[in-house]
């Protein structure tokens, strides 16, 4: 593996979407959900919404970088409301 340059931050990063994925693949087998519209009017389940809560935060993350000179940990904050507002309201 030394062709990719793992740090601390990089593992946590794809252990985190890891986990995710296991979590929401547990609460699709244990509770399954019916598709909701919300205002973008189209049906969604909790595992659409993950895709374009991960999707729209890497946008997020590439604008901080190009537009900004604050620190990218602020980004994740963006981020987080970001996700709270799709799951809540897409």
């Amino acid at each position: 593996m030394a062709w990719m340059a793992w740090t601390i931050p990089t593992a946590i990063f794809f252990s985190t979407i890891a986990a995710l994925l296991v979590i929401f693949t547990v609460l699709a087998a244990r509770w399954p959900e019916t598709p909701r519209s919300g205002i973008l009017g189209i049906e969604t389940t909790r595992g659409d919404r993950l895709f374009i809560t991960l999707l729209g935060s890497a946008f997020i993350n590439l604008a901080w970088l190009g537009l900004t000179e604050a620190a990218q940990p602020w980004a994740m904050l963006v981020c987080l409301v970001y996700a709270a507002a799709v799951f809540r309201w897409v």
